[in-house]
């Protein structure tokens, strides 16, 4: 499927020299590029979104699973310092 995107001829100039040290075509580089950047955007949304969840603090439940976490995280550190 052919394409056509207008970029800046100073932007295309710095793709196709990398895209030729890095041994591949711009079209290539390009696709490379568009995949990470759209990769990055979800991950942004997706901690967003997890963010926007706990904004107002953790109810009971949560907050008891948390706590229970913590404790379970600094008991083979607190094994180890009560063995010595």
């Amino acid at each position: 499927m052919i394409q056509e995107i207008v970029i800046p001829d100073s932007l295309y100039e710095q793709a196709s020299n990398l895209a030729q040290e890095m041994q591949i075509s711009p079209s290539d580089l390009f696709s490379i590029a568009i995949q990470d950047y759209l990769h990055r955007h979800h991950s942004q949304k997706l901690v967003q979104s997890i963010n926007d969840a706990y904004a107002d603090g953790l109810d009971e439940n949560e907050q008891a699973t948390l706590e229970g976490m913590r404790r379970h995280q600094r008991q083979p550190v607190e094994d180890t310092y009560s063995k010595n």
